[in-house]
């Protein structure tokens, strides 16, 4: 861990169990993060996802990621380890130092079965810079220019329920929003043209979300 965050306090909650206080950090932090931030993100965001790893620098939180691993049957893929994270916000003054990726992890980790045997890892992203790390797992899925298959597509519905998404499009992965966006994404990143392709049909302005899925450390026969 960098110098700069080695004095970080970590610690994992049950989502369920955060107080106002708690709850009210994370929603500066989310504003931090977003134009335009809708509160409402956040709280379903909580309630579906059952952890939320939280650094703090001196007893203000500075970051947060939420996660939850599971064990899920999906399509041809019986009782499947399933890595399933959700919203990260770091304060702009602790970025570019791995905390996205530690807390995410930390999120999903407090799970017996995580880090073990094959595993689908799953992210809802607006952004390319938050699916560059989907794209670098095994068998990511969606591809721009190469459509989902048939058991890709199943796959797909099935996560996007699991993250009480209900309008999913299997054929672009797209999970459409409520009718209003989410907020406007304060991130520095300079992104190539090419990587915008995988979000042609991703409506911002309702609040849409690409589905990400890739695989640990490999993906399944016939993916």
């Amino acid at each position: 861990m960098p110098q700069e965050i080695s004095h970080l306090d970590f610690e994992v909650l049950e989502t369920s169990a955060l107080d106002p206080r708690q709850r009210a950090a994370l929603l500066e932090l989310f504003a931090s993060n977003y134009r335009d931030a809708d509160p409402g993100f956040v709280d379903r965001s909580l309630s579906t996802l059952r952890h939320v790893a939280v650094a703090r620098d001196r007893g203000t939180a500075i970051g947060f990621a939420l996660g939850e691993t599971r064990t899920m049957d999906l399509p041809r893929l019986p009782g499947q380890i399933v890595n399933l994270a959700g919203l990260c916000c770091i304060d702009p003054a602790f970025r570019r130092h791995g905390l996205f990726g530690d807390l995410t992890r930390r999120a999903m980790g407090s799970d017996p079965h995580a880090g073990t045997a094959r595993r689908l890892f799953c992210g809802r992203v607006a952004h390319p810079a938050a699916y560059r790390t989907i794209a670098r797992l095994a068998g990511t899925v969606p591809r721009a220019g190469i459509p989902p298959t048939p058991w890709q597509r199943d796959v797909g519905r099935v996560i996007a329920a699991a993250y009480r998404v209900f309008d999913f499009d299997p054929d672009t992965f797209v999970c459409i929003g409520r009718g209003c966006p989410i907020g406007v994404p304060r991130i520095e990143f300079e992104i190539e043209p090419a990587e915008w392709q995988a979000f042609a049909a991703v409506d911002r302005s309702r609040g849409d979300a690409l589905l990400a899925l890739g695989w640990l450390p490999d993906a399944p026969p016939g993916w």
